[in-house]
């Protein structure tokens, strides 16, 4: 059972260690304030595309 629960722990802990700075980056990444420029990023590659029925 000790074993068991061993291996849990690590197992946790190395998921802690190898996504913990992602997701704190993508936290930074993804607040509230920079929702505004993902939009306007996104809206210029959107209209940006060249029409499909001019071809």
């Amino acid at each position: 059972m000790f074993l068991l629960l061993f291996f849990v722990l690590l197992i946790q802990f190395f998921i802690y260690w190898i996504f913990e700075p992602l997701s704190s980056f993508l936290e930074y990444v993804l607040e509230i304030r920079f929702i505004p420029i993902i939009a306007l990023i996104g809206l210029f590659f959107v209209f940006s595309a060249k029409n499909i029925e001019q071809n």
